[in-house]
């Protein structure tokens, strides 16, 4: 029913950029957020950032002053700007979004396959 494709991944030294994004499609009534976490191997899932609807977005400690999350709801699109990138941030990428098919729907969450970022020198 939706398809979540995520791009934008690949292989940085310390302190370059990268810029994810994320586009979802298929039966789509409205978005009310769109997230991206990371799993690093041996590590659990973890909320890297998030924006919602009305524009209100939030991130974890560890990427704040660094990522940056926008959203352009007519392309369905999120993206995550990622500054000053650090070898802890390597991780699978996933982009998450919490979607309903029509007004009276409930949320359904969808998440996308992945990208991986790797910071290395």
């Amino acid at each position: 029913q939706v398809q979540l494709v995520e791009s934008g991944g690949g292989l940085v030294q310390p302190g370059e950029s990268l810029r994810l994004s994320c586009a979802a499609s298929g039966s789509i009534f409205s978005i009310y957020a769109m997230d991206w976490y990371r799993q690093a191997p041996g590590n659990q899932r973890e909320l890297v950032a998030g924006i919602r609807s009305g524009g209100t977005a939030y991130y974890a400690d560890s990427v704040k002053g660094r990522f940056t999350i926008s959203r352009d709801n007519a392309k369905n699109t999120v993206y995550l700007q990622m500054n000053s990138l650090k070898p802890e941030d390597t991780a699978v990428y996933y982009c998450n979004a919490q979607i309903k098919h029509s007004d009276y729907d409930t949320l359904f969450a969808y998440w996308g396959q992945g990208t991986q970022v790797t910071v290395s020198s």
